[in-house]
């Protein structure tokens, strides 16, 4: 049975305990090995990926995207749902409540952001995130009765560091609603590879001079799994409402595929 769906599981996600008939896979791309769980639920076959790795080791700006990005491809999977941790700049987005952005502004440093190596491509990133897998959380959400946000911009800061007070009233100025440190490049990879993304954020604090208290890791931590069962629910239900076998503008976002991903 051919692999459509994935997900790939961000802090506080390693385990895809909520499937069935679990095997690893590790599959080789041009950018190294990835490691990938597939599992069923309710007769699809579904791929999970750890994106820190299961004991949470590989920080933000040292994920393998590409490579990740292009064994899903290579599995044959069309639509990624990306669970990610966020802190807020928004009043009304707060702790324990999901968020299904919409726009992103990229403020990484250094990472490899592109499988283009060769020749020209301008992708169009108008509808970054795929407008119809957003429809359909914000819809499992509505039937949970989870309290969520539909749209949204995501700064993506370079990390591992949280970021400033400063650079926090600069995002906001922007007109960021929430920061983090891995949608990008992930959702641009995921676009060149003609895959459908979305992300399940779920906001688990204030960001810096937002929040009265200092940061800490173990707080976001502790939210998430505060919220895991909530978030599991989500992508379950999202899963089970989803044509694996539906077609998007997004799965024709290329006149010729990317070779890498190939």
């Amino acid at each position: 049975m051919t692999v459509k769906i994935a997900i790939i599981g961000g802090t506080g996600v390693y385990d895809p305990s909520m499937l069935t008939d679990i095997r690893e896979q590790k599959i080789e791309t041009r950018f190294g090995k990835a490691r990938v769980k597939i599992g069923s639920y309710q007769g699809k076959e579904i791929a999970f990926m750890a994106r820190h790795g299961e004991d949470h080791s590989v920080p933000p700006h040292l994920v393998n995207y590409r490579g990740n990005i292009a064994a899903l491809k290579k599995l044959g999977v069309k639509s990624i749902f990306a669970t990610a941790a966020v802190g807020s700049l928004n009043p009304d987005m707060k702790p324990k409540q999901f968020v299904f952005m919409d726009q992103f502004l990229d403020f990484t440093k250094a990472r490899a952001s592109t499988f283009v190596e060769e020749g020209v491509v301008h992708l169009d990133m108008t509808d970054p995130y795929c407008p119809e897998l957003r429809q359909l959380l914000a819809a499992a959400a509505g039937e949970l009765g989870l309290e969520h946000h539909q749209g949204g911009t995501y700064v993506c800061a370079e990390g591992p560091r949280f970021e400033t007070p400063a650079e926090i009233k600069m995002f906001r100025q922007l007109g960021g609603d929430l920061v983090g440190m891995t949608s990008v490049p992930e959702v641009v990879l995921a676009r060149e590879a003609e895959m459908c993304y979305a992300t399940i954020a779920m906001v688990t604090n204030f960001a810096a001079g937002i929040s009265p208290t200092k940061l800490s890791h173990q707080e976001v931590v502790e939210i998430m799994n505060e919220n895991a069962d909530n978030l599991r629910k989500l992508i379950m239900q999202t899963v089970s409402m989803l044509d694996e076998d539906r077609t998007c503008l997004c799965q024709q976002a290329l006149q010729e595929p990317v070779a890498a991903t190939k």
